[in-house]
Order: C-alpha cells, then sequence, then structure tokens
C-alpha cells in the first residue's frame, strides 16, 4: 500500500537537507495545516500539502 505521507527521511533527500532540518520543515507545514483545522501527524506531512507547498502542484 503506498502511503499517503512523507516522512522526514524522505523529505530530507527530496530537499536535499539534512534529517533535523526536515523535521523543522514538517513542523512548520504541519502547523499551518492545524491552524487550518486539520489533523496531523508528528514526523510526517501529506504528500499532496507538501508538493503543492513546496513545487506549487495542485492535487485534484
Amino acid at each position: 500500500m503506498n502511503s499517503r505521507f512523507y516522512t522526514a527521511k524522505e523529505v530530507s533527500e527530496m530537499l536535499d537537507v539534512s534529517q533535523a532540518k526536515a523535521y523543522q520543515i514538517i513542523k512548520g507545514l504541519n502547523n499551518e495545516l492545524s491552524d487550518k483545522g486539520y489533523i496531523t501527524i508528528s514526523g510526517k506531512i501529506p504528500k499532496a500539502y507538501f508538493n503543492e507547498k513546496c513545487y506549487g502542484e495542485q492535487v485534484i
């Protein structure tokens, strides 16, 4: 089964940053989602939201 979330390891590889930095990025994005009323999972970020914020892709 394909996960709907990216992990910190995946984010660090995609953005070529340390895992510590990836966790900071994920935390910031999760805070944005939480402020909008969404449930978040620590250390993971929904692929659709990450792609939209980092690459400008919108998933229909």
